[in-house]
């Protein structure tokens, strides 16, 4: 219903999380006790009303729609739970809106619960099977850099996902908001997870100045993001990273290196990649350590740094990462470029106006960096 604002009544909602979880969730039981874990409840309702109330960003309603997506599923809820759902979800707004709940309020809502269940529901069809989210426990929260973090979470059930892929991540006190990073690393056989987080959104914020060791995420779904390595080709790779950009391709790299050793990918030896890591000066070089270390066990890998604002930075490493990332592009390179929106807007111009054909551009599709 055009003109009625659901955000007021869902910012009501949504900061008493835990009661209003207990009510949607009951609301349900009612009429069908096994509909919905009530361990699932404040997320699938905190979620669900952060969607309905729009209040979100093309990403975040991406997010949100592949994990409300996969719960669906993994509830095994149809399309004769939708009405069922919609009313719980009206009920429960209206029970912590009030007084402030009228009429014109209370059709809104209902038309918003209609048009996201039904977004839900379809979202259900592309998903796959599989949970909705996964519990981390985060084991070290470092601060390398002025605005930047490096998480590492361990889930308490392995999470399955491919270097380049994103996750949804949600956090403590922000209920209802997930927002995709990319891991770090290729998986590893403790099933950690290494994120690396600028400090850049609300989600973001917390993640840096506020998560600890010890405390308790949630990470969604794994979903390609445009970056993953095909599992039937091998030339060589030119990775482009600009800031936190970097963990995707750190990853990819690190895939690179378990192929070239595991058993029956001896074809794959011999592939050489060039990863060049974009920052303003030296000093924001967040992961520089990690870098030497990869760059130092495999002779096939070259890091290039390039500084865009460092007067004192070597020539050949003066501009920005794509500028000098052409300048070690080589006829037959896949190239893979992710970093600030900015970057990623021009990137695919400057790559093709280059001579980089299209079909060998990878680019991030929208997942927050």
């Amino acid at each position: 219903m055009r003109g009625v604002d659901l955000a007021a009544s869902w910012a009501v909602t949504v900061a008493g999380i835990d009661r209003a979880a207990d009510h949607f969730w009951c609301t349900l039981a009612d009429r069908m006790p096994t509909l919905l874990p009530e361990r699932d409840a404040p997320l699938f309702l905190a979620a669900l009303g952060q969607l309905a109330a729009g209040d979100d960003d093309r990403a975040g309603r991406a997010a949100l729609l592949t994990v409300l997506g996969r719960a669906w599923r993994d509830c095994h809820l149809g399309p004769h739970h939708q009405a069922m759902v919609g009313e719980a979800l009206v009920a429960t707004v209206a029970r912590n809106a009030h007084p402030q709940w009228t009429a014109a309020l209370a059709g809104a809502w209902e038309q918003a619960a209609r048009r996201t269940l039904t977004a839900v529901r379809l979202a259900a069809d592309r998903v796959g099977d599989g949970p909705a989210w996964w519990a981390v426990e985060v084991l070290d929260h470092d601060r390398p850099a002025e605005g930047v973090a490096i998480l590492t979470v361990r889930p308490w059930r392995r999470l399955p996902f491919r270097p380049g892929q994103a996750v949804p991540v949600s956090v403590p006190g922000l209920p209802g908001r997930w927002r995709w990073y990319s891991p770090a690393n290729a998986p590893r056989p403790d099933g950690t997870i290494e994120l690396h987080v600028r400090a850049a959104g609300v989600v973001s914020r917390v993640l840096v100045d506020r998560v600890r060791p010890g405390e308790p995420l949630w990470l969604g779904p794994p979903r390609g993001a445009g970056l993953t390595l095909a599992t039937d080709s091998t030339p060589d790779l030119l990775l482009v990273a600009g800031g936190t950009g970097l963990a995707p391709l750190r990853a990819l790299v690190e895939q690179v290196a378990a192929e070239q050793v595991a058993p029956g990918q001896a074809t794959r030896a011999g592939r050489r990649v060039t990863l060049v890591v974009g920052v303003r000066a030296f000093a924001d070089l967040y992961d520089p350590i990690s870098l030497d270390k990869l760059q130092t066990a495999h002779d096939w890998l070259t890091v290039v740094p390039a500084f865009s604002h460092d007067e004192h930075a070597e020539p050949d490493e003066r501009g920005d990462a794509l500028t000098v990332a052409l300048r070690h592009h080589r006829p037959g390179q896949e190239v893979y470029a992710c970093g600030p929106p900015a970057m990623v807007a021009g990137a695919r111009l400057r790559l093709l106006a280059a001579g980089v054909p299209a079909a060998r551009i990878h680019l991030p599709d929208g997942c927050e960096r």
